[in-house]
């Protein structure tokens, strides 16, 4: 069931979204939920409690703080959710962007226009929930996004999620348990028995160490370089990015 988020300032909007996205739910058959927010305060407060949104729509000129502002905090936390912005002018569109908006939607809301971008937007979020993981992090509930994971690491009971954005989640269990979910993608690696890679980021590959994107310096055990190097190399020429 996808989450949705509404603020803006004006009840009358706030209203005529709601009325749209039950027409669209029934008529669409969608299992969806929605929750309403006059303040971006009020929104942020929820999602720092741990509340989590598939999708937002965020007026982008409110009262105290702007929809601007709040999704540059959102982003802080949340790289996932998809960020719609309301507006009736559209001299924030390029800013928009900057935060990672997914599309930029000018009032007043017409319903066939309202029902083309829902179709859009569910069906990436559908997409990005086939390649992700949903994990209970310190943060709260957290997707992450498997194409933005570099590596994953175990110390103990806690596994260290190291993310393309240079943030470090952490959970609680065992990377067999991780390494067992993430067999069916052929871009994840286990080098080392503490240790998950995503090999899109491997920066370096010698005979004693890996080197990813973001620095990690993964060790290779004796005697695993040559069936390391061959995966890696099958891997390479698969996505045709190799070059020898």
């Amino acid at each position: 069931m996808l989450k949705i988020g509404f603020c803006d300032d004006d009840l009358s909007v706030l209203k005529e979204l709601q009325v749209l996205l039950d027409h669209y739910r029934v008529e669409k058959n969608r299992e969806l939920v929605y929750t309403a927010y006059q303040s971006p305060l009020e929104l942020l407060a929820d999602m720092e409690k741990g509340l989590r949104f598939d999708i937002l729509f965020l007026d982008v000129l409110m009262p105290g703080q702007t929809g601007m502002e709040a999704a540059r905090e959102i982003r802080e936390f949340d790289t996932a959710v998809k960020i719609i912005f309301l507006t009736s002018s559209a001299e924030f569109a390029v800013e928009s962007y900057t935060v990672g908006a997914y599309f930029y939607q000018l009032k007043p809301i017409w319903a066939e226009s309202f029902y083309r971008l829902m179709d859009s937007v569910i069906a990436e979020c559908k997409k990005a929930e086939q390649r992700s993981l949903i994990m209970r992090c310190k943060t709260g509930i957290t997707r992450i996004e498997l194409e933005k994971l570099i590596c994953c690491e175990v110390m103990g009971r806690t596994l260290l999620f190291c993310m393309e954005d240079g943030r470090t989640l952490e959970s609680q269990g065992k990377l067999d348990d991780l390494a067992g979910q993430l067999a069916i993608y052929e871009n994840f690696l286990r080098p080392h028995r503490s240790y998950l890679i995503n090999m899109d980021y491997i920066r370096t590959l010698s005979s004693k160490s890996i080197v990813m994107q973001n620095q990690e310096e993964i060790p290779i055990p004796h005697g695993k370089y040559s069936d390391i190097k061959t995966r890696y190399l099958e891997y390479a020429f698969e996505r045709q990015g190799i070059v020898v």
